[in-house]
């Protein structure tokens, strides 16, 4: 598989996983997993440590937006191709899941947004994983 269908793939991931959180947030706004915010916790901790301004909540959200869709696509484009690649998506967004509840608390973004709740956690986890399984259909389909 060439390097843009793997980015495709991950692309198509990443599209999801953001359509996923951003819909079910607004629907279930109680126990919705909200990465959203901890993305914006983590730049503003970045522009904070290198003294920088910091941007109004449109602007930040704007940012953290596109810096998901960014990285999560970079991330999910791992899944590579070939047999293996819909096992590998998996497995990618298992492990991003798993990141998203255990990561943030340690890194000083909080817990509440991925661990508010049992429904949260399990929400994190499997929105990462249907992300992760969306790139791996998508690079098997690109052979």
């Amino acid at each position: 598989m060439s390097i843009l269908r793997s980015l495709a793939a991950g692309f198509a991931g990443a599209i999801v996983l953001t359509a996923l959180h951003e819909t079910v947030r607004r629907l279930r706004p109680h126990d919705a997993p909200r990465m959203d915010v901890l993305g914006e916790r983590g730049l503003r901790k970045l522009l904070r440590l290198e003294d920088l301004p910091q941007p109004d909540h449109a602007t930040a959200y704007s940012a953290t937006m596109f810096g998901d869709v960014l990285t999560n696509s970079l991330y999910y484009s791992l899944v590579g191709s070939g047999r293996h690649s819909l096992g590998r998506g998996v497995g990618l967004g298992v492990a991003a899941g798993v990141g998203g509840v255990l990561l943030p608390g340690p890194l000083g973004l909080g817990t509440v947004p991925s661990r508010r709740t049992p429904q949260t956690e399990a929400m994190t986890v499997a929105w990462y994983t249907i992300g992760g399984l969306v790139a791996g259909l998508a690079a098997r389909r690109g052979k």
